[in-house]
């Protein structure tokens, strides 16, 4: 009677490999390839494995799987207009899958990354400059939205003022009429004429 297949599967594997690759590195066992950077005269040498540099650089699986003969127990790969720290922490990220640089050192790292066909690197920049763009944009939104409520709060004061002042006038003007006591108006609203005052002041005379 055949018994079912079950699944063995490791969910520590792949990062113990990693870890252990990166150790060897570190150590310098077992590598089989130098890989010297060049930038403004400042020079560097950097020891890898090529199994490593080829699965995740599709630039250095294509130099490795060309090459025509080892010239020496390792192979030598030269690259120019590369920095070092840059490579430095590209080599970190392929061992590792993580790596931590300064935020004006992201789009060197993906111009790194697309230099040497480096896809995951290309990818995790990416993600990250979307993040950073966002963030500032937040920024920007929330920024914005405090000027606008500033400046909702200094007009209101000006608008109460101005329904005030409108108030006390109006508050006025049920006060004291438009006419004077003594005008016409009132001395015809009497039944008083408008000559009655004149004929009595020649009286008087």
């Amino acid at each position: 009677m055949e018994s079912n297949a079950v699944l063995l599967e490791s969910k520590s594997s792949p990062i113990n490999l990693l870890n252990e690759m990166h150790q060897l590195r570190l150590l310098g066992h077992l590598c089989d390839v130098t890989v010297s950077v060049e930038y403004q005269g400042v020079r560097a040498e950097f020891v890898a494995h090529k199994a490593v540099l080829a699965a995740t650089s599709k630039f250095f699986k294509e130099v490795f799987l060309n090459e025509k003969g080892m010239d020496g127990p390792r192979t030598n790969v030269f690259l120019n207009e590369v920095q070092v720290a840059d490579f430095a922490s590209f080599l970190e990220f392929v061992y590792t899958a993580k790596v931590e640089v300064e935020e004006d050192r992201v789009q060197r790292m993906l111009e790194i990354a697309e230099k040497l066909k480096c896809l995951d690197l290309s990818e995790t920049c990416f993600q990250l400059k979307k993040q950073m763009l966002e963030s500032v944009l937040l920024e920007l939104q929330n920024f914005s939205e405090s000027q606008n409520s500033e400046e909702e709060s200094t007009t209101q004061p000006s608008i109460l003022l101005e329904s005030k002042a409108a108030a006390v006038a109006e508050a006025d003007q049920a006060d004291c009429p438009l006419d004077p006591p003594d005008s016409p108006v009132d001395r015809l609203s009497n039944g008083m004429s408008p000559e009655m005052p004149a004929t009595k002041s020649k009286e008087k005379m």
